[in-house]
């Protein structure tokens, strides 16, 4: 399959994870123990995969200029969760009080918007530069997708809005996510741009939004999920690297 169409179907997919996180929350309250391994596991996987396959790739084909995009990328995401948006953990949105204010709901819903965007850049861009890094870049942003719908479900729902809305901010980051693979594909000539600043953006969310959240919680248990999702993408790396 050309690997434009195939990070369409796959962008297609993780849009999906999306909408059924924030169905979830929309249809009745769920442990939320269950999805924070989800999340250790994600940040795990996210950070190897960054680190170890992303950041290499995109100094082959960008050179030194692709670190400084790379430093751009985390920076972005820095800017917009402290200086635009209202900073917040997973599992705060449903203290009581937490979000009052309708307009700190979407502030939150801007900065995911944002996040979703690039998962899509970031997936795009692995496939063109090769099959290999597409799949390891899709599954490293799957496995937050699920996470990512919950947690702005429960965001609007705690500020007063209704489920329908809730369920909707879900999709809309849906669409953030096509829409970055949508934007890589027809601009696929500019992935040294694309892939490095999707770097510096995953490296973000993974280092500083979920092991954060990970470190939050008492014992080993979540910590040593995080190290299996680490060893879970360097098994990948050594049964089924496809080049």
């Amino acid at each position: 399959m050309n690997p434009i169409v195939l990070s369409l179907l796959l962008g297609l997919a993780a849009a999906a994870a999306n909408v059924f996180g924030g169905a979830i929350i929309v249809q009745k309250r769920w442990e939320r123990s269950y999805l924070r391994y989800f999340i250790a596991l994600g940040a795990g996987f996210m950070l190897a995969t960054a680190i170890v396959e992303v950041f290499p790739e995109s100094l082959k084909i960008g050179g030194k200029n692709a670190a400084f995009l790379v430093l751009v990328g985390y920076l972005l995401i820095h800017f917009f969760e402290h200086a635009v948006t209202p900073h917040f953990h997973f599992g705060e949105e449903t203290h009581k009080g937490e979000f009052i204010h309708a307009h700190k709901s979407y502030s939150v819903l801007l900065g995911l918007v944002i996040h979703t965007f690039f998962d899509g850049i970031a997936i795009a861009s692995g496939f063109i530069v090769s099959v290999w890094l597409g799949w390891v870049i899709f599954i490293a942003i799957f496995l937050h997708k699920i996470p990512e719908g919950f947690t702005v479900a429960s965001v609007m729902l705690a500020s007063g809005q209704s489920r329908r809305i809730a369920w909707g901010a879900s999709a809309l980051l849906g669409a953030a996510t096509f829409a970055g693979v949508l934007t890589m594909a027809l601009l696929r000539q500019e992935v040294r741009f694309g892939l490095p600043l999707s770097a510096g953006v995953t490296i973000y969310v993974a280092a500083s939004d979920l092991i954060p959240e990970v470190n939050r919680e008492p014992g080993v248990k979540m910590a040593l999920v995080v190290f299996l999702g680490v060893g879970f993408m360097f098994l990948l790396d050594r049964v089924a690297h496809i080049h």
